[in-house]
């Protein structure tokens, strides 16, 4: 089971807030433990999910760094402004 928690958002984002959750037991969310999904950050969050499911380490692959092993950082496709008028969401996940 993994949980995905919105660390930050640079700019503005109309969907998550700082804190918000998604929980996923592969393959699927489980909804009562997720705050909100947002259709421009699901693919990334799914490729993460489904990779370090099966035993993939996205700090090998150069992907993202940690100080904290099993925890994983990425983003959402939003560039932000002056490109669109969101904004950037940084996600932390880890297994649970």
């Amino acid at each position: 089971m993994f949980e995905v928690l919105v660390e930050r958002i640079k700019g503005r984002c109309p969907v998550y807030k700082p804190g918000d959750r998604i929980t996923i037991d592969p393959p699927r969310i489980i909804l009562d433990r997720t705050n909100s999904l947002c259709i421009h950050a699901l693919p990334v969050i799914l490729h993460y999910a489904i990779a370090i499911n099966e035993g993939v380490d996205p700090v090998k692959l150069g992907l993202t760094t940690s100080d904290n092993p099993g925890v994983y950082y990425f983003q959402c496709v939003d560039p932000g402004s002056p490109y669109t008028d969101g904004g950037t969401v940084i996600f932390k996940c880890r297994r649970i």
